[in-house]
């Protein structure tokens, strides 16, 4: 546990009593919290795209009224829309044995949790959590990333305020607070982050036995099936790749195409690029990688692969950055790849993209399932038996056919990972159930046909046993 005398644990506490006192809030009570998340997002969408602009010294502020913007508005717009269907409790059948009575599944709030929020899409992955938290009726509390500090004190500000601190209060610090902040022993901690932060998580949670929902990431595949349109192919993952300079977790992490399409998947992917990013390196659409730290764990990867015979496919302008403010980093396609490379080893998380060869589906089936089980697993092509296949036999938390990264944007499925990529999911109607109990509930009438069953046993129930359950 942190130190007791720690604002943090104070503001836990304020709002641990006040949803002991107000356990179950009204429909309207939540739309009207969903309303209010919704204006501040509408009233302030130019100053938070600003703030992430700043943090990322180079982030397009179309990309980010794109990206995040517009999906989190669509989103909770959805929310409110779904709400009521998703509060009214579930029947479900009680069975001949136990009429009469009826049975229900009833969502309930979980109390107090933890939002755990990235630097990568800092106002999609902290607004969004927080929309499906208070959707079901919870009171939040939010630490974002210290690697997007404008944006974080940003959130601070407006969420404060939008919402009383009893209802939504937000944490800045450091690695360290962020600690103290999943070791509280909230109902539930909902994390988005790395594999390696994630695992930390859990661990702090585990003390509290506090349930957790990680959001994080992996080797997200993307195959080209050998009746695929190469062209096609190569503008859908140069774009899945390229927005946030390949700094989000679905992003194809490497492609899988039949050999000797190598040259055609190059020169269509540059295509592509240079006609999204006309001015090179120094158009104003591409996104910088977020610092210097990440800026040199990619050329260490990228040096790597070199070092270890790769050939490299550098896309925009490759001589000395211009603008020492940012981090911009041109495109590299990456071809005679090995696995002892360390591209091939961990999440790239940039617009590095490694390029295999395969003569056989076969073959890449068993090289994605030798791995930790990926985010997203994109498949180029529109051969029933591969897809039919590539879905039966590899694992992965979720799949496209035909294109990349836009399965995040369907509001009515569920989002996340498996194994190493992550626990649970939410989105659809599955992020109202990641934050509440799902309670079931029996409600039995006057007769009461199980006290046959009651003691003393006999020959009674010997009969109706062999009459109507062992026979």
């Amino acid at each position: 546990m942190p130190p007791q005398s720690t604002p943090m644990l104070e503001v836990f506490e304020k709002q641990k009593t006040a949803f002991s006192n107000h356990s179950y809030p009204s429909l309207s009570e939540r739309k009207n919290d969903l309303k209010n998340l919704l204006s501040l997002l509408k009233n302030n969408r130019q100053e938070i795209a600003e703030a992430i602009n700043q943090d990322f010294s180079g982030r397009s502020i179309d990309e980010t009224m794109t990206l995040e913007v517009m999906q989190v508005k669509h989103k909770i717009e959805y929310i409110k829309r779904n709400l009521r269907k998703w509060m009214k409790p579930d029947r479900r059948s009680s069975g001949l044995l136990y009429l009469p009575a009826t049975s229900k599944v009833f969502s309930q709030p979980l109390g107090v949790v933890g939002v755990v929020s990235p630097w990568n899409y800092p106002l999609t992955l902290s607004l969004s959590p927080i929309a499906y938290a208070l959707a079901a009726g919870n009171r939040v509390m939010l630490k974002p990333s210290e690697h997007a500090p404008i944006t974080s004190e940003l959130f601070s500000r407006l969420l404060g305020e939008t919402f009383p601190d009893d209802k939504v209060a937000v944490v800045l610090g450091d690695a360290k607070i962020a600690s103290e902040f999943t070791s509280l022993p909230f109902n539930h901690i909902f994390f988005t982050g790395s594999t390696q932060v994630g695992r930390l998580v859990m661990q702090s949670a585990a003390s509290n036995l506090t349930p957790v929902t990680l959001e994080m990431g992996g080797k997200s595949p993307c195959i080209i099936g050998a009746e695929a349109n190469i062209s096609q192919a190569a503008s859908r993952i140069c774009f899945g790749k390229s927005i946030n300079a390949g700094q989000t977790c679905i992003a194809p992490d490497y492609v899988y195409l039949p050999k000797g399409k190598e040259e055609e998947f190059v020169n269509n992917y540059v295509k592509s690029w240079e006609k999204m990013y006309p001015g090179g390196i120094e158009s104003s659409d591409l996104t910088s990688i977020i610092n210097e730290a990440q800026f040199t764990r990619l050329e260490q990867m990228l040096q790597d692969a070199k070092d270890k015979g790769a050939k490299v496919v550098a896309i925009g302008n490759t001589g000395e950055r211009e603008n020492s403010d940012n981090f911009r980093m041109p495109t590299h396609l990456i071809l005679n790849v090995n696995d002892e490379m360390e591209i091939m080893k961990e999440e790239i998380f940039g617009p590095l993209l490694p390029i295999k060869t395969y003569d056989d589906i076969q073959e890449v089936i068993e090289f994605v399932n030798s791995g930790e089980r990926p985010l997203a697993l994109y498949y180029f092509g529109n051969s029933r038996d591969s897809r039919k296949k590539i879905l039966h036999n590899t694992h992965s938390g979720g799949v496209v056919f035909n294109d990349t990264v836009i399965q995040f944007a369907v509001n009515s499925l569920p989002f996340g990972g498996v194994g190493a990529s992550g626990i649970g999911s939410y989105h659809g109607k599955e992020g109202f159930l990641c934050f509440s109990h799902e309670r079931s509930v029996v409600s039995k009438g006057k007769i009461n046909p199980t006290q046959l069953a009651y003691p003393p046993y006999g020959r009674r129930i010997h009969r109706i046993l062999e009459r109507f359950f062992i026979k």
